[in-house]
């Protein structure tokens, strides 16, 4: 995994109003973004960046590249993954929503045969706060620091950076898995990656109901995880025996399910106490929680 300034990126769907509106706020980060794709517009510019109409060609120009940030629409993106991985690239950013599930479980198979690292769909990717952004992070909310997030909201995300920030906490990292039914890195891996990072100090995992996501990531932190965690879960007032969490995850669940598969929150709860992580209510009790452990 490399994620430093020197992390050379490309854009797929940099010509797609989502790519035309980040990839300058990434330039302005300092983002190495090398070149952009975009089939049918080879050859032209945007925000600076050549733009080719097939990965193969831009690293064939520009040499080897660590990370794609896509930008595709939906129909397009796990082709563009895919064509990224064949042609070598190791770290996917797949912010595109809407994504078939089915589509996500082929880049997953064959992330996991390549070791590609993949962040998504259907998220704002990661930022290393004063170093590299890849994808939709407002930068504004984050400094650097210790603390490092690990979400499945992305307002979510957003918001506790925010008010570690004002609470004088920085961030070593923080990134979004996104809240769909299939998705490429969870929370689990995530958590294992911090725990590696010798920046971070403190992990703060943001979850939300409507998976089982959490309690794999719960009973993770009970056996394997060293640095101290915060978790908050929203959902504490869902309705019960109703299925909750983003529309596109609920669709997609009763395709393959006549339940909601809802987990209880207090078993949700339940497993994140029985792991010693520090549970917290709101995202407001986050800081005050993170200085306390930071002490």
């Amino acid at each position: 995994m490399k994620l430093t300034p020197d992390c050379k990126v490309i854009i797929q769907g940099i010509t797609e109003a989502a790519g035309q509106c980040h990839t300058p706020l990434m330039q302005r980060y300092g983002t190495q973004i090398v070149a952009g794709i975009s089939p049918g517009d080879g050859g032209t510019t945007e925000a600076g960046v050549p733009v080719f109409d097939l990965v193969e060609e831009a690293i064939a120009t520009v040499g080897p590249v660590d990370t794609t940030v896509v930008f595709a629409p939906a129909f397009r993106a796990v082709d563009a993954a895919l064509e990224a991985i064949a042609a070598g690239v190791r770290q996917v950013v797949l912010t595109s929503d809407g994504v078939p599930p089915l589509d996500m479980v082929n880049l997953v198979r064959k992330a996991e045969a390549t070791e590609t690292l993949v962040v998504g769909p259907n998220c704002p990717g990661i930022i290393v706060p004063g170093q590299l952004l890849l994808g939709m992070h407002p930068p504004e909310m984050y400094q650097p620091g210790t603390v490092g997030i690990v979400s499945r909201s992305s307002s979510l995300t957003f918001e506790v950076a925010r008010s570690l920030t004002a609470a004088g906490l920085g961030q070593s990292a923080a990134v979004c898995v996104g809240p769909d039914l299939v998705v490429g890195s969870s929370l689990r891996q995530w958590l294992q990656i911090l725990d590696e990072d010798d920046a971070t100090e403190v992990i703060v995992l943001i979850g939300e109901v409507g998976s089982d996501s959490e309690l794999v990531a719960a009973r993770y932190i009970s056996g394997a995880i060293d640095k101290p965690v915060v978790a908050y879960v929203a959902g504490q007032f869902a309705p019960k025996k109703r299925g909750m969490g983003h529309a596109d995850a609920i669709i997609a669940s009763r395709l393959i399910s006549d339940s909601s598969g809802q987990v209880p929150m207090a078993s949700i709860e339940d497993a994140f106490r029985n792991a010693k992580a520090h549970w917290v209510n709101r995202p407001s009790d986050i800081p005050a929680a993170v200085k306390k452990l930071l002490k």
